[in-house]
């Protein structure tokens, strides 16, 4: 349907459609919220539209209700049906609720579970199919032609399109200044197309700029290449924005009215969800703070200062099982942390040398297990705060005798490496295994290190810091049966909580 209209719309079309579509039966006019430390760290004016703050945590319901308050009174009798990752399910099943109007969705088999729970709240038949939204959208659009049930596109379609769009007209009654760009995620260009169509018809001098997650480019590729394309696989940690074909429709007007596409890594979205948390203490969805990942990598990469930017913040339906991952890969997006690969001589008192050169820095993370060789290899994680810093820290360590690789960019590193240290070593006589907890700050680790006899060798080493108030590290230090009883004082002197763990069987079995 969209390709058919799409020649006889025009953006006068649009801009009617748009002002008359119906969403306040459901939805809210969503606020526009300032956000200082965002303003503070880029040096412009940030502002939030606040979508996530709709009843389904998300701007999908707009245009779904708007779609169906459309349908003839057969066409609702009849049904709906819908392919949705989980936003837009969630608006067709609240927007069915209040029409009166059965629904069926057909959601990927990845979806969070969160988000089918929230489907099969709201009254809505769920069938689950496919890995991705377009095997979803193509079994749902076989069982609208079998069950004679109306398809709601989730975004290419007209009247979904302009739902979208009454963001666009609430952002400029609410903000009648000048502004500088708009920053809106892109999966298959509903919002965008929407937001853009009403935008550039009424303030042209403000930029519309559209970002997309590095795994799921399927709209970039496409204004690139100047056609359609068809990705052969998605990411799925933006899973609201994973889609491998945009539509035709959509396509149409982000080419027409859209100024720049920015792509975004993981470790950028995630370092945006934890700068929404921090000025707003609402947890974003990854698609939902793209917008804001898009609008921090633009201002840093063009200078810009002192001008207002606006970031579309569109879902917060986060899975929490997720919630671990961001977190790790927030200070990485961030540039907050630093992750090396170390090499020290395997030798009594190496271990201290190198925490030293660390010195009053903040660690987030050690790993280390003696191996069978001469030399001693460190993952090590290091809180930074400026630009410039990271390369600092490498020189210090090169400086000091250690060969140094810098791991920060190195996926396989960040994802499984830092997990993986460690297992048996043939080296590690007379070998103690301790758990020890310690409250959590600058100098801990050091002062532990510190109070140990320079011939107990640290044989085993695992530390990582979780945000808690206290510090847990399991260390293997090689303590011979003859000094037994100065290892004893040492652990009293210490101070710190512990406990033995070198007959716990899980440590015989793999360490």
């Amino acid at each position: 349907m969209a390709a058919e209209i799409s020649e006889q719309l025009t953006d006068t079309d649009y801009l009617r459609r748009i002002l008359t579509a119906r969403v306040y039966d459901v939805a809210i006019e969503s606020p526009l919220d300032d956000a200082p430390g965002l303003s503070a760290r880029t040096g412009n004016r940030v502002l939030l539209k606040r979508e996530d703050l709709q009843p389904v945590f998300s701007f999908k319901l707009r245009g779904a209700f708007n779609k169906m308050a459309s349908l003839s009174e057969e066409q609702s009798g009849h049904g709906v049906i819908a392919a949705s990752a989980g936003n837009h399910a969630q608006g067709v099943a609240l927007a069915a609720r209040e029409l009166g109007c059965p629904a069926v969705i057909v959601m990927p088999t990845t979806t969070p579970e969160l988000k089918v729970d929230a489907v099969r709240a709201l009254g809505a038949e769920i069938i689950q199919h496919g890995v991705s939204f377009t095997e979803a959208g193509e079994y749902a659009r076989a069982l609208a032609d079998e069950r004679s049930l109306t398809f709601v596109h989730p975004f290419d379609d007209p009247d979904v399109i302009a739902g979208q769009g009454t963001i666009g007209v609430e952002l400029l009654r609410q903000h009648g200044a000048l502004i500088h760009a708009v920053f809106v995620a892109i999966g298959g260009g509903g919002l965008i197309s929407g937001v853009a169509a009403y935008v550039k018809q009424i303030r042209p001098d403000i930029k519309v700029i559209g970002v997309q997650h590095a795994e799921a480019t399927a709209m970039g590729d496409s204004v690139a290449a100047g056609r359609r394309v068809t990705l052969d696989d998605v990411g799925l940690f933006s899973d609201g924005t994973a889609v491998k074909r945009v539509g035709s429709e959509t396509f149409r007007l982000v080419q027409r009215h859209v100024d720049e596409i920015i792509t975004v890594t993981t470790d950028q979205t995630c370092a945006a969800i934890k700068d929404v948390f921090t000025d707003t203490r609402t947890l974003l969805e990854p698609a939902g703070a793209l917008s804001v990942a898009g609008l921090k990598e633009y201002s840093e990469r063009d200078g810009l200062r002192g001008e207002t930017l606006v970031a579309i913040t569109c879902g917060a339906n986060m899975n929490f099982d997720r919630l671990r991952f961001v977190s790790e890969r927030a200070e990485l997006g961030e540039r907050r942390e630093a992750v090396y690969a170390v090499t020290i001589p395997e030798q009594p008192g190496s271990f201290l040398r190198f925490c030293e050169v660390v010195g009053d820095r903040n660690v987030t993370e050690f790993n280390y297990r003696m191996s069978a060789d001469d030399a001693a290899h460190v993952f090590v994680g290091v809180a930074v705060s400026r630009v410039g810093e990271a390369d600092d820290i490498a020189w210090d360590f090169r400086s000091a005798g250690f060969d140094t690789l810098d791991l920060t960019d190195d996926e396989f590193a960040k994802l499984h490496l830092r997990h993986l240290v460690g297992g048996r070593s043939d080296r590690a006589n007379d070998e103690r295994v301790y758990r020890f907890e310690f409250p959590e700050r600058p100098g801990a680790l050091l002062q532990f290190l510190r109070s140990m006899r320079r011939d107990w060798n640290i044989s085993l080493f695992h530390y990582r810091n979780h945000g808690s108030d206290a510090g847990r590290v399991l260390v293997g230090i090689q303590v011979p049966d003859s000094d037994q009883a100065a290892f004893d004082v040492f652990l009293s002197e210490l101070g710190f909580r512990h406990w033995d763990e070198s007959n716990n069987p899980a440590y015989r079995l793999f360490l």
